[in-house]
């Protein structure tokens, strides 16, 4: 099983950008699919998350700014990031919670991370 977080880059302050999270190998099912960030020197933190039925949280960091949504059919993750701010700099990462083929419960999987930059 492996998650591939993509979408990052360079933007201004204001701007908007789109990360997505795939899902492949042998999936029987996927539960929780989150978002993490680490800044530099800083602790890594939540910022969405999302149920296999759509049930969303959000940091208060993010709140009205951040949207996460998924498709459970082709196993994929988004988070639409609008109006960024420089203190949102950091690398992203999917988590998600899923259960393999041939067993009965879930493990969390991390995708591999990508820059996100915001610039002032």
């Amino acid at each position: 099983v492996q998650l591939q977080a993509s979408g990052g880059g360079l933007v201004q302050a204001g701007g908007s950008l789109r990360l997505s999270c795939a899902a492949s190998g042998s999936i029987f099912g996927i539960n929780v699919m989150a978002w993490y960030r680490q800044a530099p020197g800083k602790q890594r933190e939540l910022v969405a998350t999302i149920t296999s039925r759509g049930s969303t949280n959000y940091a208060d960091s993010v709140k009205d700014r951040f949207t996460v949504s998924r498709d459970n059919m082709k196993k994929m993750a988004y988070l639409q990031m609008n109006n960024l701010k420089p203190e949102d700099t950091a690398v992203y990462y999917c988590n998600s919670e899923i259960m393999r083929f041939g067993t009965s419960s879930y493990s969390t999987y991390w995708g591999q991370g990508t820059q996100v930059t915001v610039s002032s």
